[in-house]
């Protein structure tokens, strides 16, 4: 059965798509572990007004460029609300990647293939997932798919060297994004071996051939990066501030080069990452075992249309399988350059029989799982609702959130019946009810658990709103909640001996004080006779409130492992 896709088919597209990643936007504030810290450097940032140095708390926040944060205190410094600010730069990230991803494709193969391309973009799971977080993550994927649009319309739908320094600019804002916004720079050590053994497809390079057209385009890149990164350095490394040069010193070289070649965490083993494409990528992998043949066709053909994104997509994913620190969503920036080199394919494959049954199959599988989840977490005690409401500090039973689950379910398994003779059709309107559900009624009863509001609550009427706190073994969603009187803090990353030596010795220094940490900070303290009762239990961590008058005379400060985020 042939798809039939029009133009006016675009506008309702690009509407629906919004509605589906923006689903929750003003239902929920941030959740860690990422969300918290970079609003909450956002706005230490707009009150303090140093826009050069982000602040977490009272130390420099030196793991990532600023860019990230200062579109999150624009927008937060626009809306006047972190509910509303925060998640606009994921939604915006992902309109603009699909709306790169629709044109390109509309304009090597006509809308109908657009509209598929795109549409398979948006209910691959592991791009709607991110779209709706507010990381990094998305920001990043939108100047990295830019940079690659803008290389991709010079070489196949050129010369047009304008799109060609815009790739290499929008690197440049990846690069102030992420250290790794270079990665579309990756399919230019494609594009040149293409050329030189006359793969079909590719423009003339125009004015952008040689050495000199890359110098140039490497300088544009760097405009961007030096705005921020002169004035940053002359702060830093002119002053006599011991803080700012530690700052600089770990963003430009322990958190890029070092993190890259040597990472410190998130280890995992080389095939990695096919594991997260055989599960992340769904439904979009199930395409890969017809897809595979077509690209080997296409490459015996020379076919540059295909062979350019995809080469660039296959670079990405052989960069991070050599780096020893892996995350499942270092390989974002590759799915829409592997979409742009499957679109030519995917009208005629969405038709098979075996991928029909395969996506129908995934529809009914994911829907109906989340129904029965929710049944029986409702009419039962399941290991999974014991474990998730201990973990989360829901309050046990959590009706409503099981009650939401199997109603989504539900919808999502009738909305894939409704389709079940087209599989295509039916897997996307299942993920789109699912995605449209979460956003709408799951987030929001997750929300005061997540976001630590519930707790951070609870702290202020036990102890009054005009009680001398502090805080011990912190959470950026603690801090971010907490309204009235600010908490005395003893530092985030410094040593942890350090921090509970302090801490312990400004409790002692006043009988009204208070002082709210992490129970593991304070393990040595507890005994049978001083049993310091958890006060909190969320963020899958207990938590002490105690008053000088309940700290043990023979508490004495100890190491204890930092908090893991």
């Amino acid at each position: 059965m042939k798809v039939r896709l029009s133009r006016s088919s675009s506008l309702w597209f690009f509407v629906f798509a919004a509605l589906v990643v923006a689903s929750g936007i003003g239902l929920r504030d941030p959740w860690p572990a990422d969300e918290p810290r970079f609003v909450l450097a956002a706005r230490q940032m707009l009150e303090s007004g140093q826009w050069w140095f982000p602040q977490r708390g009272t130390e420099l926040y030196a793991d990532k460029p600023p860019m990230f944060i200062w579109l999150q205190a624009l927008l937060l410094y626009c809306f006047g609300s972190i509910r509303i600010s925060f998640l606009l730069p994921s939604v915006l990230s992902a309109m603009g990647v699909l709306w790169c991803t629709y044109d390109l494709s509309k304009r090597l193969y006509g809308v109908q293939t657009a509209l598929i391309a795109a549409a398979t973009l948006l209910v691959t799971i592991q791009f709607t997932y991110q779209m709706k977080r507010a990381q990094i993550d998305p920001l990043l994927l939108l100047f990295c798919t830019i940079s690659a649009y803008g290389f991709l319309r010079h070489a196949l739908l050129g010369p047009q060297p304008r799109w060609y320094y815009a790739g290499w600019l929008f690197a440049g804002l990846g690069i102030m994004t992420k250290g790794v916004g270079f990665l579309p720079l990756l399919m230019l050590l494609a594009l040149w071996p293409m050329r030189r053994f006359g793969f079909n497809g590719l423009s003339e390079p125009g004015t952008t051939h040689g050495g000199k057209s890359a110098l140039l385009g490497f300088l544009v890149m760097l405009v961007p990066i030096a705005l921020w990164l002169v004035p940053m350095a002359l702060q830093a490394y002119s002053g006599s501030d011991p803080a700012l040069r530690a700052y600089a010193n770990d963003l430009l070289f322990r958190q890029t080069g070092h993190r890259l070649v040597n990472a410190w965490h998130h280890h995992q083993p080389p095939y990695y990452f096919l594991e997260v494409i055989a599960t992340a990528w769904l439904p979009f992998a199930l395409a890969l075992p017809w897809l595979l043949p077509r690209w080997k066709a296409a490459w015996h053909a020379r076919d540059a249309k295909v062979w350019l994104p995809l080469a660039g997509g296959l670079l990405i994913l052989l960069f991070f399988t050599l780096s020893t620190g892996k995350r499942d969503m270092y390989i974002l920036p590759a799915l829409p350059l592997i979409i742009w080199a499957s679109a030519p394919f995917l009208p005629e494959l969405i038709t098979r029989p075996g991928l029909r049954r395969l996506s129908l199959g995934l529809a009914l599988t994911l829907a109906g799982a989340l129904c029965l989840a929710g049944l029986a977490a409702l009419f039962g005690e399941p290991k999974f609702e014991l474990k998730l409401e201990a973990e989360r500090g829901l309050s046990a039973p959590a009706d409503q959130v099981w009650m939401a689950l199997s109603f989504i379910g539900g919808c999502a398994f009738l909305a894939a019946m409704w389709f079940w003779r087209r599989g295509s059709h039916a897997v996307f309107a299942a993920l789109c009810t699912i995605w449209l559900g979460y956003g709408l009624f799951i987030t929001p009863q997750l929300d005061g658990a997540n976001s630590a509001r519930d707790v951070m609550q609870k702290v202020r009427l036990h102890i009054g709103p005009n009680a001398q706190w502090a805080m011990l073994g912190w959470r950026e969603q603690h801090l971010l909640q907490a309204q009235g009187t600010k908490p005395v803090l003893f530092g985030f990353k410094r040593a942890v001996l350090l921090q509970n030596t302090d801490a312990l010795q400004w409790l002692r220094a006043d009988p009204a004080r208070w002082l709210f940490a992490d129970r593991a900070r304070l393990l040595h303290c507890v005994s049978e006779r001083y049993p310091l009762t958890p006060f909190a239990n969320t963020n899958r961590r207990e938590w002490l409130l105690i008053h000088r008058d309940e700290l043990p005379d023979d508490c004495q400060p100890m190491p204890a492992p930092s908090p893991t985020q």
